[in-house]
Formats: structure tokens, C-alpha cells, sequence
């Protein structure tokens, strides 16, 4: 099976197929809408051969499919035929969620992304549970995402930030259980230290995560990844 991964972003739309090696992408923004992606990426892989798509979309998803429109893209996403428009069958999953498969390597893993947002999600075994821990509540009014995200880092300093960050992270790994977090996003770079059981991982992970979407069981057939 030849598979088709789409990493939506509020500044780039990227992909890579399977059998690739060097990922494609082109600007999105306010004026991106779903109909100009599918253009888009038909165009820069008009010479690419695929099967099926896989979608990491930056925003929350259930049951496969969109339940809110992207902060920083066009409208139209939520109820746009995806399958219709590339003629294939395609998953849709949320793009921490994307990230997050793509990291694992078993046990309990917390996966963060550190962005604009807080993008998260939990695995154990065959199981994917895409999070939205980014709203949880914070001191003064605000939310988790507005002092571990970007407005964090421009509100705090790099220093105090970095600080908040490592609290933070540390006190989701207990609540969680989890046997070790991965911390993805842009601005994860910034982080030298970390304490252990806390990792960094690569932004390119992504695009395993979505070719890790239509693995099968051995002898089975069944899908592999359970997505919550």
C-alpha cells in the first residue's frame, strides 16, 4: 500500500509518501482552505503514486473527521469530502495525535507539542488517545496553551518559560503514569535540558505516524492503532 501523509500547519502544508525521501510543501495561512490544499497537494505530487491519504489536521478530530475549523487557516474544513476529493480512501487524525504515533515506542507515552497551541496526546499498546490538555485551566484567567505555547514565551522570557515548561511537563508525566513524555513542536529547539523521562522528539516523526494509521495486525488484518 502507497501512502499519501499531509502535515497541515498554520504556516506550511507538507507531505511525504511512502517510498520518498524528501518531504514537499507549500505556504498555507488564513487564505488555506481545504479545497485550495487538495490542489495544492495534488500539484506538488503530481508525480508521486498513492493509495490512500493520511491527514494530520491542527485541530481537534473525532470518529475521523474535523469537529472544529483551524485557528489559523481558511474556513471550510469541517464537513469537506476528503475522500471525494482526492479519490481514495484518506484518515484524518489531529496532527499531535499524527506526531505522537510516529514517536512511540512503547509503554505509556505522553506526547506534547509545543507551538502556538499545546498540541497532545496519550498511547499505550495499539491505543491512541488524542488530547486536549492545552485547555486545561491556569492561574489568572488563562489556559496550559497560552503560558507553555508561543504567547508563553513572549509574555514569560525564554528563561522563565523554559522553567514553567519543565514544571508543567513533570506534573502531567505524574498525572498521567506516564513511563516517559515526548515534547514536540517548534518551539521544543529551545529546551537544552530536560529532566529524565522527559524527551525531545522530531517534528518529522509525523510523517510515520501517518503511515503507522493503516498498519494491520500479523495474520489478522485488522488496523493496528486503535485511534480513541
Amino acid at each position: 500500500m502507497r501512502i499519501l501523509v499531509i502535515d497541515v500547519g498554520g504556516t506550511h502544508v507538507k507531505v511525504l509518501a511512502s517510498g520518498q525521501r524528501t518531504r514537499r510543501e507549500v505556504e498555507s495561512g488564513p487564505s488555506m482552505t481545504p479545497g485550495r490544499m487538495v490542489t495544492a497537494v495534488k500539484r506538488l505530487t503530481a508525480d508521486w503514486r498513492y493509495d490512500v491519504v493520511s491527514i494530520g489536521y491542527p485541530g481537534p478530530v473525532l470518529h475521523g473527521r474535523p469537529i472544529a475549523e483551524p485557528h489559523n487557516l481558511g474556513p471550510g474544513w469541517v464537513g469537506f469530502n476528503f475522500r471525494k476529493a482526492f479519490g481514495c480512501p484518506v484518515k484524518i487524525i489531529n496532527d499531535a495525535a499524527m506526531q505522537a504515533l510516529g514517536s512511540y515506542r512503547g509503554g505509556r507515552m505522553l506526547f506534547l507539542g509545543l507551538g502556538t497551541g499545546l498540541g497532545s496526546a496519550f498511547m499505550w499498546p495499539n491505543m491512541l488517545m488524542p488530547l486536549e490538555l492545552g485547555d486545561l485551566p491556569y492561574p489568572d484567567g488563562r489556559i496550559i496553551e497560552q503560558d507553555l505555547g508561543v504567547p508563553g514565551l513572549e509574555l514569560l522570557g525564554e528563561k522563565k518559560w523554559k522553567r514553567e515548561v519543565t514544571y508543567a511537563v513533570t506534573q502531567l508525566k505524574k498525572s498521567f503514569i506516564a513511563d516517559y513524555v515526548v515534547l514536540g513542536g517548534g518551539l521544543v529547539h529551545r529546551l537544552n535540558r530536560l529532566p529524565a523521562g522527559i524527551e525531545r522528539g522530531r517534528n518529522e516523526n509525523a510523517f510515520l505516524g501517518g503511515i503507522r494509521l493503516w498498519e494491520a495486525k500479523k495474520n489478522s488484518g485488522e488496523l493496528k492503532w486503535r485511534v480513541l
